[in-house]
């Protein structure tokens, strides 16, 4: 069986492209906010929100994903600022799958824009895998009017890495004779999986560049992160044990409700949201694991749907972290609009080890994780009822 060819398409700076293509396309705009300095998130009068994406030119500024929107002004005071419509994002997302669809029966959205595409066996019908990447991108380009990067390998992790090399509009390979030359000199925080709390402890072990920590001592790397440190390694020489490694299980875990009426007070939606986490940490921690992957998902009254995801800085069982991240993708997602279904999720879950400590946390996690697993010894003694948790009575 000869080797895999694996596409991972990443439309360049998603809501923001959506939002441009839409005010030109279809409400006659002769802005572009891909060329002015501009951001998607919050609303600029009250300076409340968080950006949720940025052109270019305000990324010249300083502003990153993330921060908010008060912040951002005062780096760029003439900055415009969009708010977010998960419901056009939803649309220009299915289109985008779409197109994606016409070119492999293998098509695995990650996220609302990206999309891995399992092109193997595909030469005969569309050409050589490059070429047939550029018709792909040139095509969503020219009907869809965005751009998208295309990486290029033989297994997930590295076309994932090869679609962030340099952006936008643009086809890059990866393949594993080009790690050494186009991955390793990288910094290690631009790995796959590296947050800023890992990429700390290993700066702390000298370890800078994705190369040297190719070439660190497995070992060393398990006494000081465990089994993220074994990953991490993996994926710094390009092995992608997603696809069936030994250290982490493919099984996930979730929940969602369908609500009795349109949610609208966020409030509310938390106080829902918490319940969701409350069950999924409790399943987590029954098997003894740990998550590193969690989700929100959201589907409103006019069944639109839309997901984010992200990767935790330490694998969790916590309810109260997996809370917190829960929260924090909600509130990158939710623009108003009536919720008629939530859904959280984690995944890429592994066997439960001792946390490691930094220096930069200041959350006893710790003493977290045992009143856990107190009021799971209770509920599974007494009942789901028989302990509740004081903040499901707080109102925000």
């Amino acid at each position: 069986m000869g080797k895999q060819t694996i596409f991972h398409i990443d439309v360049n700076s998603a809501f923001l492209s959506w939002e441009a293509v839409w005010r030109i396309r279809e409400c006659g705009e002769t802005q572009d906010l891909r060329l002015v300095p501009s951001i998607v998130g919050g609303d600029r009068e009250q300076r409340h929100g968080i950006v949720l994406a940025k052109s270019t030119p305000a990324k010249k500024y300083g502003i990153v994903t993330g921060e908010p929107i008060a912040k951002a002004l005062q780096k760029c005071p003439d900055l415009v600022i969009v708010p977010s419509q998960h419901g056009l994002y939803g649309r220009y997302s299915a289109a985008f799958m779409k197109i994606l669809s016409e070119y492999s029966p293998d098509v695995e959205q990650y996220s609302i824009d990206e999309a891995f595409v399992n092109m193997t066996g595909m030469e005969g019908l569309f050409g050589e895998p490059v070429a047939c990447a550029h018709k792909i991108k040139d095509r969503i380009r020219d009907e869809l009017g965005f751009t998208v990067n295309v990486g290029i390998s033989t297994n997930r992790l590295l076309a994932k890495m090869a679609s962030d090399f340099q952006k936008p509009d643009r086809v890059h390979t990866l393949f594993p004779e080009e790690i050494e030359e186009k991955m390793w000199p990288l910094p290690v925080e631009e790995l796959f999986f590296v947050g800023k709390a890992t990429a700390a402890k290993l700066h702390t072990l000298g370890i800078h560049t994705i190369g040297e920590l190719a070439k660190s001592d497995r070992q060393m790397l398990y006494t000081h992160l465990k089994s993220m440190g074994e990953t991490i390694h993996n994926f710094a020489n390009g092995i992608d044990e997603g696809l069936g490694g030994k250290h982490h299980e493919a099984k996930g875990y979730s929940n969602e409700t369908t609500l009795g009426h349109d949610v609208t007070d966020e409030a509310e939606a938390r106080e829902i949201l918490l319940s969701l986490v409350e069950q999924v940490a409790g399943r987590i921690r029954a098997d003894g694991k740990k998550a590193e992957v969690v989700s929100v998902g959201i589907k409103d009254a006019y069944f639109v749907s839309a997901t984010h995801q992200c990767v935790v800085q330490n694998p969790t069982s916590v309810t109260k972290e997996l809370y917190e991240y829960a929260c924090r993708l909600f509130a990158e997602m939710w623009d108003g609009r009536p919720i008629r279904l939530l859904n959280f999720a984690a995944g890429r879950v592994s066997e439960e080890e001792s946390r490691q400590l930094s220096f930069f946390e200041t959350t006893d996690y710790e003493k977290q994780e045992k009143a856990d697993k107190a009021m799971d010894d209770i509920r599974k003694k007494f009942g789901a009822g028989a302990v509740k948790r004081a903040v499901f009575l707080e109102k925000k």
